[in-house]
């Protein structure tokens, strides 16, 4: 007969908490699992799922959270799993200034929806940033997010230390790419947009009678809606490319490479 002591069943909770902790905030912040439609009850019962899938991988130190040293590593721990989802959470950002400034150059930024995690948005900003979550899902984004984090309780473990500072500037460091990769997925479009003006400009050069607004907005709006969709492989191309930038950054992040 087995018997189950309180004290057994205490430490075992005690273990489990520390690679909840850091599961449940990188859910919280994670792609696609961040959603709103991902309620609360469902990422804890995904998190409580997941610990115990590792539990049994590793041997995790008992730590007393009431202490001074176990509230500094619930916040190391907590502070590792925001890190890890923050990585991937450039990448939408970038997606969503891009979509920004391609909508502002077609004369489609009044065109708003409030998006509920990124807020007032362009609709072609919310269009591609739908576009990077199913292209995120269809590399396979979750499960090798899953793996970095089973690897990350090896790389980093639990009561071996803080989060360096190093991790920390790398993650400032990566930031820039909210910005330059908002740059590489507008540019193309964006020089073209920028031809259909010059081009736009020269005839009511030529026609002073012309009304440009009459003319001019409905020729942007068409001419960015044919270049995006003549465009849609190479942006597919450049959500793919940043996409494998982040788990790189990830990966040298938490010592895999």
């Amino acid at each position: 007969m087995v018997t189950f002591l309180a004290a057994d069943i205490v430490e075992r909770l005690l273990t489990m908490l520390w690679p909840m902790a850091r599961i449940s905030a990188l859910l919280l912040i994670a792609p696609v699992l961040s959603l709103d439609a991902v309620t609360v009850r469902i990422r804890i019962v995904f998190a409580f799922v997941l610990t115990l899938f590792i539990y049994p991988l590793f041997d995790w130190p008992v730590i007393d959270p009431t202490t001074a040293p176990g509230l500094v590593e619930l916040a190391n721990q907590i502070t590792i799993g925001i890190l890890m989802g923050l990585i991937l959470q450039v990448v939408l950002a970038a997606v969503a200034t891009g979509g920004q400034a391609i909508a502002g150059s077609m004369g489609l930024s009044m065109a708003n929806m409030m998006d509920p995690n990124l807020g007032n948005v362009p609709v072609l900003s919310s269009f591609l940033v739908i576009l990077a979550s199913l292209i995120f899902l269809g590399l396979g984004g979750h499960v090798m997010l899953l793996e970095l984090l089973i690897q990350s309780f090896e790389m980093i473990p639990i009561g071996k230390g803080l989060l360096s500072l190093n991790a920390i500037g790398q993650l400032l460091a990566w930031s820039s790419m909210m910005f330059l990769g908002a740059v590489l997925l507008a540019l193309p479009l964006l020089v073209i947009l920028l031809a259909v003006n010059l081009g736009l400009g020269v005839v009511v050069r030529a026609a002073p009678t012309l009304n440009i607004f009459a003319v001019g907005f409905p020729a942007m709006i068409l001419a960015g809606m044919a270049m995006l969709y003549i465009l849609m492989g190479a942006v597919g191309g450049r959500l793919q490319w940043l996409w494998q930038a982040a788990f790189t950054q990830l990966r040298t992040i938490i010592g895999l490479e």
